[in-house]
């Protein structure tokens, strides 16, 4: 016991705390994950952010001093984005035949995405920051923060508001398409990636490799796209 209280200590004193903490409950968390033969509802991502939020809180950790060491991981969040490419590479010839479709379907998901979050918080009258820190929440965390800087947003809100909206759409969407009756992995992937960006991707992932490969596409098109318009539908509004 008086090791382990060393340990923690130490830990918590460098940045290799946030780092190790992050993995271990995540390792934990995916292995947990497995066992319930990956149930929506034991997604991992949403079980670490609870178990490490939960354990700063107990802990007294300020966040900064955890980030300290979790932004190794963070770091890692560009290239494994990147990484989402090798599945469409492998379909390239069937996206190609399907350009124009999936333009439009990423456009007016995006577009639906984006308007009804700011017409709720609207309606709800939240304050003027908030609105547009809500906009890119279907984007991918770290250009969610950027679009949202432009924008005249919070960018740590936003970061917060795309991760909300990662792991509501991980767990609720396959219910969803059950109960839509909507079973091609195409579809379902695209519309994952399109409204819970690289959360949903991971989990379409999972489930099929063709959905997974339509979920990074559409990842991939929605940065795009908002990135372009967001900013200037902004200034014409």
């Amino acid at each position: 016991m008086q090791s382990f209280v060393e340990l923690w200590v130490y830990l918590s004193a460098t940045p290799l705390f946030g780092l190790t903490a992050t993995l271990v409950v995540y390792v934990l968390a995916q292995s947990l994950y497995a066992r319930l033969d990956f149930a929506p509802w034991a997604n991992p991502v949403l079980w670490t952010v609870l178990t490490l939020a939960l354990l700063l809180a107990a802990s007294g950790t300020p966040y900064p001093t955890y980030f300290s060491g979790a932004q190794f991981i963070h770091f890692l969040l560009g290239p494994a984005v990147v990484a989402l490419a090798w599945p469409l590479w492998q379909r390239r010839a069937e996206l190609r035949s399907r350009a124009r479709a999936v333009l439009v379907a990423a456009s007016a998901g995006g577009l639906a995405a984006a308007a009804t979050a700011v017409g709720l918080g609207w309606a709800l009258g939240l304050p003027d920051a908030v609105l547009r820190s809500l906009a890119p929440k279907s984007v991918t965390a770290p250009v969610a923060m950027g679009i949202a800087e432009q924008l005249g947003g919070i960018p740590a809100l936003a970061a917060a508001f795309a991760v909300l909206t990662g792991l509501a759409g991980a767990l609720s969407a396959k219910y969803l398409f059950d109960a839509l009756r909507i079973a091609e992995p195409e579809v379902r992937g695209f519309a994952l990636g399109t409204a819970a960006h690289g959360i949903g991707a991971a989990r379409a992932l999972q489930v099929h490799p063709d959905a997974g490969a339509y979920a990074g596409l559409a990842l991939g098109v929605q940065v795009v796209l908002a990135a372009l318009l967001m900013p200037l539908l902004a200034r014409l509004f």
